[in-house]
């Protein structure tokens, strides 16, 4: 998911930062600090899925790396970045431990750009199919647990936590298609790239890792990507009351 090329120090300096201020908000705000223990097991879930995607689609495509490594697992602990999950719970956007891959064990019947275009979005792809199915949790439990249920302190918590995943999957799904490095877009654009934009892009790699420091630090990728998410919810929520009537 993500993977940077270049000092990461700098990098982890500015996010530590992000997160103290982020802390110092929840302190101060009892309500916004129990949101963010609500959110917490939508981001393992989030995150390992995502992660166990890429890998698995690796191993499909002919590349035992993943599995080598011990990715091949559900296991949260075996996906998780303390700094990006800790980005992911306080900031809405994160990442877990990028998954190890040789794209030259990939299967010959495609071109290794392919092969990696089909491995970086299937991390994506598994978040946005995680938010459907949770979605349709949500809405299953809406029609068949009566008031009763739906008005209790557990019903409550429940309902609220199937949300919370709801919505960290959409916008760790929506995040990573920004196509930017080191996010996963960045190779699912590549094969529909004419020849001299992909040797453009590669080339000035290192200029759109600085753009999308910028425009993260500076919000403007939540304000980017804002709309898709809104649109993406929008969608997966009438899709699944339209399925059960409600």
């Amino acid at each position: 998911m993500f993977n940077f090329s270049f000092d990461r120090r700098m990098i982890y300096v500015i996010i530590i930062i992000l997160v103290l201020f982020a802390f110092a908000e929840y302190v101060n705000n009892p309500g916004a600090l129990v949101g963010l223990l609500m959110s917490a097991p939508g981001v393992l879930i989030a995150i390992t899925f995502h992660e166990f995607a890429h890998g698995i689609a690796a191993y499909k495509l002919g590349d035992n790396t993943a599995k080598m490594e011990g990715r091949l697992s559900l296991n949260p602990l075996n996906h998780l970045d303390p700094i990006g999950t800790l980005m992911l719970l306080v900031a809405g956007f994160g990442w877990g431990k990028p998954v190890n891959v040789n794209p030259s064990n990939y299967t010959r019947k495609i071109s290794m750009e392919k092969g990696e275009a089909i491995v970086s979005v299937a991390g994506p792809a598994m978040n946005l199919l995680l938010a459907f199915v949770f979605t349709i949790i949500f809405c299953a439990i809406y029609k068949f647990a009566g008031e009763v249920f739906l008005t209790s302190t557990v019903g409550n918590i429940i309902m609220t936590l199937i949300q919370y995943t709801v919505s960290i999957n959409i916008g760790l799904g929506v995040f990573n298609l920004i196509p930017l490095p080191p996010l996963d877009g960045s190779k699912i654009i590549m094969p529909f790239l004419p020849y001299n934009a992909k040797e453009w892009f590669r080339n000035n790699e290192q200029i759109f890792y600085i753009i999308f420091v910028v425009i993260w630090i500076t919000g403007i990728a939540g304000t980017i990507i804002s709309p898709a998410i809104g649109a993406v919810s929008s969608g997966i929520m009438n899709l699944g009351r339209l399925i059960f009537g409600i």
